[in-house]
């Protein structure tokens, strides 16, 4: 169980019961993989959503992050609004183990998986302030490749946060360009504290990879079962 409510909770909460169960009757109607996003975007009642999650202000440049962050939202409200919530140990276990490349299909659909507080920091503006990493909401698209949302800098008193999406497929581990080990701290006193960071969307997108594969040998015993 989580231990503290998702960005997804948070945002969703309130529209997830009156929104999500339109745009799935409407997709199905259709006969559309919720998957597809271009598709997904065609339906009049996403339009709707969209409309009333955009700011006063508008979001400009930020429209993308906000149509990944609802179609993510959705596809794990339609897997069963999974979370997967990491203990310090099996964070550590994470940082340090490559992902098996087998069996990855049999993980869930969609779901979020969820970090030890500010222990992953990333900068989702390139330049900006490095901002904690609350979780990552996954799924797999049609064609097999990974879609992994990162979500950043959670203040849920004032409801802002900054997402960064990374999209693959299995690929050989990325290095980085200084030769540092993957999720090495980036930031001053970060190794002291035993703090990790993502520096790249190929690191998030490996972070990604070993979470889909942590999933799918937590849920083996169960189906084993």
């Amino acid at each position: 169980m989580p231990s503290r409510p998702t960005p997804l909770d948070l945002v969703f909460d309130r529209l997830a019961a009156d929104r999500f169960p339109p745009i799935r009757d409407a997709l199905a109607l259709h006969g559309v993989d919720p998957r597809d996003r271009d598709t997904f975007l065609m339906e009049r009642s996403v339009i709707e959503l969209l409309r009333e999650l955009r700011p006063d202000e508008g979001v400009g440049e930020g429209i993308d992050a906000l149509v990944a962050l609802a179609h993510h939202a959705f596809l794990v409200w339609q897997a069963g609004a999974l979370t997967l919530a990491l203990s310090s140990e099996t964070t550590e276990r994470l940082v340090v183990t490559p992902s098996d490349r087998a069996h990855l299909f049999d993980a869930p659909a969609a779901f979020y998986v969820q970090l030890p507080e500010r222990r992953f920091w990333g900068q989702p503006i390139r330049g900006g302030a490095h901002e904690p990493l609350d979780g990552c909401a996954l799924h797999l698209d049609a064609s097999g490749r990974l879609r992994v949302l990162a979500i950043f800098g959670l203040h849920p008193d004032r409801m802002a946060l900054s997402v960064v999406e990374a999209i693959g497929e299995r690929l050989p581990e990325p290095g980085r360009a200084d030769g540092a080990p993957l999720f090495a701290p980036a930031i001053p006193g970060g190794a002291a504290a035993g703090l990790h960071s993502i520096t790249s969307e190929d690191e998030l997108l490996e972070l990604g990879w070993r979470a889909l594969a942590l999933a799918h040998e937590l849920a083996a015993p169960a189906e084993r079962s």
